[in-house]
């Protein structure tokens, strides 16, 4: 154990500090509102980060600057907050005062009908409004993805968002008045040090810094890391598991670093989607609309491009077009890293090629050149905030006489992990990009793929879609017609 630690978490939930020296690894923020500090505005619905009703906001200062996010209390757990501000409904109006001009909108526009959703639609607007106070019907609708209704419909709650910088002056907001002493607070909370709270196996670790975390996870191979929580937190909350010991990052802002180069993008582990949603729509932007739909806001505020890496899963959103892309991972293991490109990362379901006490420190995405063409398709059950049922992305590359010169093609959904299509790819290699060459690599995707059937979809479903995307691809080059060749020439195809 690191000489200097500490051994209480602490944060600040609305306008008062909270020291905890006795935290649960599988408490709740939710349940800790609602039980320990009897706050009730915020509710549960789903308890699994789909529904919104438990939408609280979360400050904490990233490069100086105290940015506000809406996430999902349900699946947020108490050990993370360890220097942030919790910001719930129940703190908006005053005492016997007038309503929170959000609270206002949402009133005179008829947004709320039950009232059980209106305190999560409350915090995600009040979090719109914050960074946003003339938003596009569009930048609400977005907003809103992460939070569900089964009342009144959307389009009233819309114009409530609308409506809330005719009702209000953000510059009177309390936490836009407020912001220099409640970052001053927030900084004398960030003292450097390990945290560690509980005893054996039942303990709480957030790392003072990589560093630390190197060391502490080549010492407990064994614990449980956790960045965004948006998958684990469902494996306490519906699957009842036992996750301790846990190690947090959400609070290690070394991981959360983008820089860029001639050659490509370096994210750092704990970059959230949102973080990571500026670059990518510019440097990447055929990206733009699945990056759109991973999740609702809530989700892609927590949820990190490390951890949708690290957990391996087969229907995560990211590694199909990131293998696409030529993707590599940085691991890390004490003072030792490695290089994997992110298609050998991928063993087999549930295993990856991490070593004990290694971990996922950086993502490094290579700029694509003039001569590609590049897609992702997401296909699920419903459009906004669901699962992958199939997730398929495709990068081709031409030579200078308009033939295939290269081709990567992976898929989520339809193995055991992520996986590129060896068969397909080398069909497509060296041919003409023709509906006949097209056909001939479609039919080859029962040789790659042995997808199962499940609740999301079945075998024949998903081979199916598979075939139809890389079909989709072609036609989409057909339309857009030109593929630039280099910085001087351009083919037809």
């Amino acid at each position: 154990m690191a000489a200097d630690t500490r051994n209480i978490i602490r944060f600040l939930l609305n306008h008062r500090l909270v020291e905890l020296s006795a935290v649960s690894p599988v408490q709740t923020l939710l349940d800790f509102l609602r039980i320990d500090r009897n706050l009730r505005g915020t509710k549960e619905g789903c308890a699994e980060g789909d529904c919104g009703a438990c939408t609280v906001l979360v400050g904490r200062l990233l490069d100086g600057r105290l940015k506000y996010e809406s996430v999902n209390a349900c699946i947020r757990f108490v050990g993370s907050l360890d220097g942030c501000h919790v910001v719930t409904v129940d703190s908006l109006a005053a005492a016997n005062g007038p309503l929170h001009p959000v609270q206002q909108a949402m009133v005179e526009t008829h947004g709320s009908q039950c009232g059980f959703c209106t305190p999560g639609f409350v915090m995600s607007l009040y979090g719109l409004w914050m960074e946003n106070p003339k938003p596009s019907v569009n930048e609400i609708e977005k907003a809103l993805q992460g939070n569900l209704c089964r009342c009144t419909g959307y389009a009233a709650i819309v114009r409530a968002a609308q409506a809330v910088s005719v009702i209000g002056d953000l510059d009177q907001d309390p936490l836009v008045r407020e912001r220099a002493e409640i970052s001053r607070r927030l900084a004398a909370l960030k003292d450097g040090r390990r945290v560690v709270i509980g005893e054996g196996a039942e303990r709480i670790i957030l790392p003072a810094s990589v560093d630390d975390l190197a060391t502490v996870f080549e010492a407990e191979p064994k614990a449980r890391i956790v960045a965004g929580s948006t998958d684990v937190g469902l494996w306490v909350t519906k699957f009842m598991r036992d996750i301790a010991p846990v190690i947090h990052l959400a609070h290690l802002d070394a991981l959360r670093g983008i820089a860029l180069d001639e050659t490509g993008v370096t994210l750092g582990a704990g970059v959230s989607y949102t973080e990571a949603y500026p670059v990518i729509s510019k440097h990447f932007p055929q990206m733009r609309e699945l990056w759109d739909r991973i999740g609702g806001q809530q989700v892609r505020n927590m949820g990190t491009i490390g951890g949708n890496i690290a957990n391996g899963s087969p229907i995560g959103d990211t590694p199909p077009p990131l293998i696409a892309l030529g993707a590599s991972v940085v691991l890390r293991k004490g003072g030792v890293r490695r290089t994997v490109p992110l298609e050998h990362y991928f063993i087999e379901y549930g295993r990856q090629d991490r070593q004990p006490g290694e971990f996922v420190e950086a993502v490094r995405i290579p700029f694509l050149d003039k001569a590609t063409c590049f897609a992702v398709y997401k296909i699920t059950k419903r459009r906004d905030e669901d699962i992958s049922a199939v997730c398929g992305a495709f990068r081709v590359a031409f030579d200078g006489q308009g033939m295939v010169a290269s081709a990567v093609i992976a898929f989520g959904g339809m193995a055991g992990t992520p996986k590129r299509a060896a068969n397909v790819e080398a069909i497509l290699a060296g041919g003409a990009w023709n509906d006949a060459t097209i056909e001939a690599a479609a039919a080859a995707l029962g040789e790659d793929y042995s997808p199962l059937t499940d609740w999301r979809a079945s075998a024949d479903y998903r081979l199916l879609v598979a075939k139809n995307l890389l079909r989709r691809f072609y036609l989409e080059t057909q339309d857009e017609k030109l593929v630039r060749l280099d910085h001087k020439t351009t083919l037809t195809v």
